[in-house]
């Protein structure tokens, strides 16, 4: 049985790009100038939770079950500030033994410290804002945490925080006053924060709102419910509901009435299997791993000419039918196996929708 990913877990994580400029702003706010090698600490701390990346290393869809998980989780929010304190101590002993300096180090070990459990702490809570999720509990639980609260890449948040940090590099070029020419940063962390805030209330109020539509267009009460932020456009969100034995999809527009635009609505079947293809394929290597990170899944089966059937499994957060790439993976079951079950059911059952065709 084999299978392949359809993307990378980056895709759908806050941007590293995003990480950078919070670390960079914090420096810029006045944190660096606590120690030596405060920027560093800052910029390295802001990106370490994702050392995880080296779990593409174990094979197709090993990032889908570690990413987001042990480095994001609250104990490495102890374990990550302590290795990248005694990383920066450790270098800057390295440093001074080559260039044979003389005087007393400039590093506090209380000020690394402190940079770096703030600068660690600021990624997950970042990566939670997201559709993607963290893992807070690892390795208690695997529970996923979802904020849906900002889109992967965020141009408005980048705006926002690379303002502040040019303009601070400005006044310090033009040697004002360190309190000055931290204002700017400062600023923008506060104007960054505010912006978070807001897009978190009107997620809050535009699940009660789309709950409430969901109901009433199909006569059945939600269980599960994602409100998606889309990139550029603040006012409308993508809707993956969970209603009965169906998922609903569709776009939500704070502008509009109803906010739910019916022609966007589409529908899923819901549900797993107990035989079957499709089952093969849930009980595989990748199958286990996709199904543990995926949050709205549905499946596909399409019998190839040799006797085989492949097994799209698609998560409606990211993607829509097999051919979207990220949030899908398509998993070959093996003719032996495939012919288990000549009732396989070939499409999502409901109204057509892209996802209701295989490639």
């Amino acid at each position: 049985m084999r299978g392949s990913p359809g993307g990378s877990a980056d895709e759908a994580a806050i941007d590293p790009v995003c990480h950078t400029l919070v670390g960079a702003a914090l420096g810029r706010s006045g944190l660096s100038r606590r120690t030596a090698y405060g920027t560093a600490t800052l910029l390295i701390g802001a990106n370490l939770p994702d050392i995880d990346i080296f779990a593409y290393l174990d094979g197709p869809g090993a990032d889908l079950a570690f990413r987001r998980g042990w480095t994001h989780g609250i104990p490495a929010m102890i374990v990550l500030p302590l290795a990248l304190t005694a990383f920066v101590v450790l270098l800057d002993l390295a440093v001074r033994r080559v260039t044979r300096a003389t005087l007393p180090s400039s590093v506090s070990v209380t000020g690394v410290l402190r940079l770096a459990a703030i600068a660690v702490w600021t990624h997950p809570m970042l990566d939670t804002l997201n559709t993607y999720g963290v893992r807070w509990l690892m390795p208690f639980s695997q529970r996923w945490l979802y904020g849906d609260t900002l889109f992967i890449v965020d141009p408005w948040l980048w705006l926002i925080l690379g303002i502040g940090i040019l303009l601070s590099g400005e006044r310090k070029r033009s040697r004002q006053p360190a309190g000055r020419t931290s204002r700017p940063a400062r600023l923008a962390l506060t104007v960054g924060s505010v912006y978070v805030a807001l897009m978190a209330l009107m997620g809050v109020a535009s699940r009660r709102i789309a709950a409430r539509e969901l109901t009433m267009m199909s006569g059945e009460p939600v269980e599960k419910l994602m409100l998606g932020p889309t990139p550029l456009t603040p006012f409308v969100r993508q809707v993956v509901a969970a209603q009965g034995a169906r998922y609903r999809t569709g776009q939500f527009r704070w502008l509009r009435r109803p906010h739910i635009d019916p022609a966007t609505v589409r529908i899923y079947s819901r549900g797993q299997p107990a035989s079957g293809p499709v089952a093969s394929a849930i009980q595989s290597e990748l199958g286990r791993r996709f199904l543990s990170w995926a949050r709205f899944p549905v499946f596909q089966s399409v019998a190839t000419r040799d006797g085989a059937t492949l097994v799209y499994v698609i998560d409606l957060r990211y993607a829509d039918r097999p051919s979207a790439g990220f949030g899908t993976v398509t998993i070959r079951v093996p003719p032996q196996t495939a012919s288990a079950s000549s009732s396989e059911t070939r499409q999502p059952s409901g109204r057509a929708g892209p996802a209701a065709r295989a490639p």
